[in-house]
C-alpha cells in the first residue's frame, strides 16, 4: 500500500522528535544528519569522544526501520574484517565467500579514523559505487546503504586522518558539541539513554525511506537559488588555501538543499536552505581536516564556509 507525501511528511516529524528526546537541544544538527539520509548520502559525525555521536547514530538507525551493523575500528582492524573474506569449504572442496559487516543497509562505523589508511580505503568502492570487489569478484550492497561514520578529533592521540578522497564520499560532516546547561540537566535526570535507545521502534520502513528520496529529487530548485549556490562554489575555488568544491561536491550540495526543504515540508529550495547545509556540505571537502568548536570555550575563529557566507552577496 502506496504512502501519501502528508503521511511520509507526518513520519519524519515523529521521527524528528523522537531524535530530540534521545539527543537533548540539537535540533539542528538532527535535521541536517535526517536530511543527510533522505539526500542518500552518508553521514560524518564529528567531535570529542562521549558527546552522543553512537548514541545517534544507533537511534538513526533504529528509526529508519533498516538493518544495520556496527563495527568499532581499531588500529589493528584489515579490510576484511569489513568487506569479508575467502573461506574454505571442506565439505564442497572450494573457498568461498563470506560476507563481512559492511553488508548491511546501515554501516554504523565507529570512531572510524582509529584505523590504519589501508583499513579505512576498503570502504571507498562501497561508499560510491554500493559493491564490494574482492578476489576479482563483485558483490552488491543492498540499494538502501548508507555509512554512519564517528570521528574523534585529529589532535587526539591515535588517530589516522581521513583521506581526502574518503571525506568527499560523506554528503555531510556534523558535530554536536556539549549540551546547554539545560539538557545537561535533562540528562543526569533522565533515563540512561543506550536504554532509551534499546527501546525505540522503525517509525519509517525501507520502502518509505525510498519513497521519500525519490520525492526528494522533486523539489525545485528555482535558478535564482542556483545561481547563488554556483557563486558560493565558485568562491571556494578562488582561494589559494584550500581546495575548491568538485562537481561532485557541488551536486551534493543541491541534494543536501533539496533534501533540507523536503524535510522542513517545502516544494521549493530556499537561500535558507542553502545557508543551513553549505557548511555541512562544504567544510570537510575543503581542506579544514577538523571544524573548530564552538563549545570548546573561548573565542573561536569562523569556518570556511562561514566566511564564504558572509562574504557572498545573496
Amino acid at each position: 500500500m502506496s504512502v501519501s507525501h502528508a503521511q511520509l511528511h507526518s513520519k519524519i516529524q515523529t521521527l524528528l522528535a523522537t531524535l530530540n528526546d534521545i539527543v537533548l537541544d540539537k535540533e539542528q544538527v538532527i535535521h541536517l544528519a535526517v536530511t543527510s539520509i533522505f539526500a542518500n548520502g552518508h553521514l560524518l559525525l564529528q567531535d570529542l569522544p562521549g558527546m552522543g555521536k553512537t548514541t545517534l547514530a544507533h537511534a538513526l538507525a533504529v528509526l529508519l526501520g533498516l538493518d544495520f551493523h556496527r563495527v568499532q575500528f581499531t588500529n589493528d582492524m584489515l579490510p576484511a574484517d569489513i568487506l569479508g573474506m575467502m573461506i574454505y569449504n571442506q565439505s564442497t572442496g572450494a573457498f568461498e565467500f563470506r560476507q563481512g559487516a559492511i553488508f548491511t543497509q546501515v554501516l554504523l562505523a565507529d570512531e572510524i579514523n582509529r584505523s590504519s589508511p589501508k583499513t579505512q580505503s576498503a570502504l571507498l568502492e562501497a561508499m560510491e559505487e554500493k559493491q564490494v570487489t574482492q578476489d576479482g569478484k563483485t558483490y552488491q550492497l543492498p540499494k538502501l546503504f548508507f555509512v554512519i561514520a564517528t570521528q574523534n578529533p585529529s589532535q587526539q592521540a591515535g588517530v589516522y586522518p581521513l583521506p581526502e578522497s574518503q571525506l568527499d564520499r560523506f554528503l555531510m560532516c556534523v558535530s554536536l558539541g556539549y549540551p546547554s546547561p539545560k539538557a545537561e540537566r535533562e540528562l543526569l535526570e533522565g533515563k540512561d539513554r543506550r536504554a532509551m535507545v534499546a527501546q525505540l521502534q522503525p517509525i519509517l520502513t525501507a520502502d518509505e525511506v525510498l519513497a521519500i528520496q525519490e520525492a526528494v529529487k522533486e523539489v525545485h530548485i528555482a535558478p535564482v537559488v542556483l545561481d547563488y549556490i554556483q557563486r558560493l562554489v565558485a568562491k571556494t575555488r578562488a582561494s589559494q588555501e584550500y581546495h575548491g568544491l568538485s562537481p561532485r561536491g557541488v551536486l551534493a550540495l543541491k541534494r543536501a538543499c533539496q533534501a533540507y526543504a523536503y524535510v522542513l515540508g517545502n516544494d521549493n529550495v530556499s537561500i535558507d536552505d542553502v545557508q543551513a547545509v553549505f557548511g555541512a556540505v562544504a567544510d570537510h571537502r575543503l581542506g579544514q581536516k577538523f571544524v573548530p568548536f564552538h563549545h570548546l570555550g573561548g573565542l573561536t575563529q569562523m569556518t570556511i564556509a562561514q566566511k564564504i557566507l558572509v562574504e557572498v552577496a545573496v
